[in-house]
């Protein structure tokens, strides 16, 4: 049978709504950045045996951390069914677009506009530390594409869920390629930072293998046990609320290890965001654009458009840590990404959502 592509008659969307926690995660992480620096200016001793509890000397892998990070992870690879990658070959141009914008357009704009922005507009503002330390930070965001949130913004712009899980396989083991030596190649060339490779692999390792091989047995043992059905509707539910308490105790951490960074430099969080925000738009601008060029159907496109724009922060923060420790302004570059990540991607689903007659709403077999 021939793969046919229809316009449909346009049709009011859905009425669709986040949880509590996704609609209002800036008002929390705003409140976890409250917290944090609470607990850093008052509990400085607590803060600084918490911050000492490290693998190995100078490592900056934080292990309070790390069980955090992989509690946050694991269930968010759970989702992923790599089965469904061998069906990408029946509608490959939303795919090619999305791993485009993430692989090769992504993390160099990033870089152009961090080492622009940070380098020199805000120079004034900024040490050339603290410059490269943004830099770094905002490159480490940008090289990392979104996993979980993804699933919530297809969601709200009626966008194909299997497709939806096809792109974020792929963009997931790709990671395990491209991540480490893109990171390094970027912040090497933007900023006068080192990056020290073998620390960049074990991030690799400790943050994306782990839980992916973690998620994958897990996932494969229940589905064998009780269904697909009870997996998917019954115990990855379950763990929402660990995967939601280990993020904001997370940030309390971070902000509590940056407590003295935040109160003397509250600007810096602006400026940071500023570049962040014009990357988010132009990917997710040019990652639309292109498909609607390929006329590619808009349940494909909305949600490839998204992956383009977001980040898996989780990861981001993790790496920015291990690399460059808690208290560095590469993590807090990371952590201003988290600020912005809802509301921008909020405004992104909008415009999705008022530009699906653009496209082709459905692909459908003749």
């Amino acid at each position: 049978m021939d793969t046919v592509a229809i316009i449909e008659q346009q049709t009011l969307p859905t009425d669709k709504k986040l949880n509590l926690f996704e609609r209002y995660l800036t008002v929390w992480v705003g409140l976890c950045m409250v917290a944090g620096v609470l607990l850093g200016k008052s509990a400085p001793g607590v803060i600084q045996a918490l911050r000492d509890m490290e693998f190995g000397q100078d490592s900056h892998v934080n292990f309070p951390m790390a069980v955090l990070i992989w509690l946050m992870i694991t269930p968010m690879m759970m989702k992923v069914d790599f089965r469904a990658v061998a069906k990408v070959g029946q509608r490959p141009q939303g795919l090619l677009v999305t791993l485009f914008i993430n692989w090769v357009v992504k993390p160099f704009s990033m870089a152009l506009l961090a080492w622009v922005f940070f380098r020199f507009m805000f120079s004034a503002w900024m040490t050339p530390a603290e410059a490269d330390q943004y830099i770094a930070g905002s490159i480490i965001l940008a090289a990392a594409p979104c996993t979980a949130m993804v699933f919530v913004w297809s969601y709200l712009t009626d966008g194909d869920p299997a497709y939806t899980l096809v792109q974020v396989s792929v963009n997931d083991l790709i990671m395990l390629v491209l991540f480490a030596p893109i990171v390094g190649f970027l912040v090497g060339g933007a900023s006068s930072l080192t990056v020290p490779f073998a620390v960049l692999v074990y991030s690799v390792v400790g943050f994306i293998v782990i839980p992916l091989v973690l998620g994958v047995l897990i996932r494969q043992r229940f589905i064998r046990q009780r269904g697909k059905t009870w997996f998917e509707d019954t115990l990855l539910p379950r763990f929402a609320p660990v995967t939601i308490i280990a993020l904001l105790v997370t940030l309390i951490l971070i902000f509590a290890f940056q407590a003295d960074n935040i109160l003397g430099k509250p600007l810096h969080v602006l400026l940071i965001a500023i570049p962040i925000l014009l990357q988010v738009y132009f990917n997710a601008s040019l990652a639309y654009g292109l498909m609607k060029c390929l006329r590619v159907p808009y349940v494909v496109a909305a949600p490839g458009a998204l992956i383009g724009a977001s980040n898996f922060f989780e990861l981001a923060v993790a790496t920015a840590i291990a690399l460059f420790g808690p208290e560095s302004g590469a993590a807090l570059a990371t952590v201003v990404g988290v600020l912005v990540e809802v509301p921008v991607m909020l405004s992104v689903c909008h415009v999705c959502n008022r530009t699906r007659h653009w496209f082709p709403l459905k692909e459908v077999t003749a």
